[in-house]
């Protein structure tokens, strides 16, 4: 939690939860990854958090945009983005939202099957297009599924495909998961890319560009390379790869720039235990899984959590949100102690949740609001 955003919760009364996000620090992370990766061109992905304070800063520094939805590219729009600055990077769209992205000026676009290769023939023509393949998770707190990608072959033969159809075939992408901390596990990604620009090479295609996705971290409870690390790690291996003749360069950030950016005040709603000589405790929090902390389940993403007792005798605890819903448990498994200090009304700062909270945040679920958001 930031200097910036301390003072402005002990100066201002904030009904919680809510999420307070320094946005001098979203312009301090890109600045950063521009400085470590100075060949990358920065596609922010949007759905990390879309706040219009976020991408107004982020246009002002020259970034571009990875959008989700035609929802998202109209708000990179009113931001202040250019058309030419947006790729709908969603391999999986409506052929309505295609034309709509389309008219709106909009022509990159992501794919990774036949079917939504000939979407996007007939209702983005002409458009760069770039194939996303899959790739191993392996080191990442946030894997993805085998939801997203194809095969190498695949990929090769739906390049060949986009170009039979009209279409730019532009680039390679892929995703080596959510929160990865391996730096190791983008060569693997990066020399599987080459062999897809090799061989569309002999089929007549020269590809421009490597899209590196996203998945670079943030800090939550534990410590993790600098991302000096992880651009050191990935430009070593294009030029193991590609030689000197490297293509263009996209990468998609989003936690690495929103997360560290933002802190969720909380409050303890109860402290209870589950018989008289048990010794953890069951913290509950006026948020859960269903307000804003979706990344929790299964325990992947574990925030650092801040109470005003630290520094006391702590105690085993298993953490859950405030909900009627038996799922609404954050961390049962994992080995997290609080204060024995700590009692109902005390407030709680969740550290590092910049990215992936307002967005996940439900709507009316339980009759709880969604999650209230604050940038300053």
């Amino acid at each position: 939690m930031t200097p910036k955003i301390q003072k402005f919760l002990s100066e201002t009364a904030c009904a919680s939860p809510c999420l307070v996000v320094d946005v001098d620090v979203i312009e301090r992370n890109y600045d950063t990854l521009k400085t470590e990766m100075p060949l990358a061109e920065i596609f922010y992905a949007v759905k990390a958090n879309p706040a219009a304070p976020i991408l107004e800063r982020l246009v002002g520094l020259g970034s571009s945009f990875d959008a989700a939805s035609v929802p998202e590219i109209l708000d990179c729009l009113k931001a202040g983005a250019m058309p030419s600055a947006i790729s709908y990077g969603n391999t999986v769209k409506k052929a309505g939202d295609i034309k709509a992205a389309h008219n709106l000026g909009v022509t990159l676009y992501a794919f990774d099957s036949e079917g939504e290769l000939e979407k996007l023939a007939e209702n983005a023509p002409g458009s760069r297009v770039y194939c996303r393949i899959l790739t191993e998770n392996s080191g990442a707190e946030w894997p993805l599924s085998r939801k997203f990608g194809c095969e190498l072959d695949m990929a090769v033969d739906l390049m060949v495909r986009a170009r039979d159809l009209g279409m730019e075939p532009h680039g390679i992408s892929f995703h080596v998961g959510s929160q990865q901390v391996n730096p190791d596990q983008w060569d693997i990604a990066i020399g599987r890319t080459a062999m897809v620009f090799s061989a569309l090479r002999e089929r007549g295609i020269e590809l421009k560009t490597i899209n590196l996705g996203g998945g670079y971290p943030a800090r939550y409870r534990e410590d993790i390379p600098e991302f000096s690390e992880f651009a050191r790690a990935i430009m070593a291996s294009m030029t193991k790869h590609f030689g000197n003749d490297l293509p263009n360069i996209m990468i998609e950030p989003g936690r690495s720039i929103a997360a560290e950016a933002g802190a969720i005040l909380s409050e303890v709603v109860l402290v209870s235990r589950k018989r008289k000589d048990a010794d953890r405790r069951w913290v509950y929090l006026d948020i859960g899984m269903f307000g804003g902390l979706a990344e929790t389940m299964g325990e992947s993403i574990k925030y650092a959590i801040k109470t005003p007792h630290d520094g006391g005798p702590t105690g085993r605890v298993a953490i859950a949100g405030p909900t009627c819903d038996g799922a609404d448990i954050l961390y049962e498994e994992t080995p997290y102690e609080m204060p024995l200090a700590l009692r109902s009304g005390d407030r709680v700062f969740i550290e590092s949740a910049g990215a992936y909270t307002t967005t996940y945040s439900a709507v009316n679920f339980n009759g709880f609001e969604p999650l209230r958001e604050l940038y300053i």
